[in-house]
């Protein structure tokens, strides 16, 4: 169990890294500190070899219920007004990115609410599992804001346009049963079922080719804003690369004997 103010963070089973948002009294709701801890954690935890799969949830009734506005009181009531763009700039972008550029899946375990930049935060997770008393929320127009936390680039890809707009426009609350019909969501659970099923699909991840599975992270990233031809000669770049490590002719041997292959050794 490694040592944060804001945060659990611990490796199960050797190779899967829990990092948990742990301000329940705030609904895990980011401040400062909060996010350099994240990034730390990504930056140093989540790059470790060992490590296959990572699950981000948060501690309480809550996922994250988005950026800290007790922080924001002072210039509300009247004093200096904060530099978003530096705010941006310096943490939550390189957060957002870190995750999707971490060449191993993130899987977001959504317990409760997931608002504003904390919905931000659900979506740059590569996959999500959700308790039915979950939901996605962007409440930044409430408050006067636009997008922020990738959420523009994800949720449109997620949704589509029409639906992505109305949503931030309206800051409308969806459950996590509308969710998984939207495909935002990968599957609901029950919540005395949502660790486990969670760490089960980490589990599974985690006995995978982890070089595989991160030149997939790639290529699907990489189509988000690719031409198709330039798609195509990108996976074949990413094949050869496959076909000079030690990854496929082991699972070709494996095929070949009909048993399961073992990529852990």
């Amino acid at each position: 169990m490694s040592n944060y103010q804001n945060l659990l963070v611990e490796t199960l089973e050797e190779n899967i890294l829990r990092i948990m948002l742990n301000r329940p009294q705030v609904m895990n709701a980011l401040n400062k500190t909060t996010l350099e801890e994240l990034l730390g954690a990504f930056q140093n935890e989540a790059s470790q070899p060992n490590i296959r799969c990572v699950i981000l949830g948060g501690v309480g009734k809550a996922f994250c219920a988005g950026q800290d506005l007790e922080e924001r009181r002072a210039f509300a009531e009247g004093g200096e007004r904060p530099s978003l763009q530096q705010s941006l700039e310096l943490r939550y972008n390189p957060l957002i990115k870190l995750i999707n550029e971490l060449p191993k899946p993130v899987i977001g375990m959504l317990n409760g609410v997931a608002a504003g930049a904390g919905c931000g935060l659900a979506l740059a997770c590569d996959m999500r599992l959700a308790s039915p008393a979950a939901s996605l929320m962007l409440s930044f127009v409430k408050v006067g804001l636009g997008l922020d936390s990738g959420v523009s680039y994800t949720l449109p890809r997620l949704l589509g346009m029409g639906r992505a707009f109305e949503l931030a426009i309206l800051g409308e609350r969806i459950s996590a049963h509308e969710a998984e019909k939207s495909g935002i969501i990968n599957r609901v659970v029950e919540p005395d079922q949502l660790e486990n099923e969670t760490l089960g699909l980490a589990r599974r991840i985690a006995l995978g080719p982890p070089q595989a599975i991160a030149r997939i992270k790639k290529a699907l990233n990489y189509s988000q804003t690719a031409t198709l031809a330039a798609a195509l000669q990108n996976e074949a770049i990413l094949q050869e690369e496959a076909a000079q490590g030690q990854e496929y002719p082991k699972g070709l041997r494996a095929f070949y004997a009909k048993r399961p292959p073992n990529f852990s050794i």
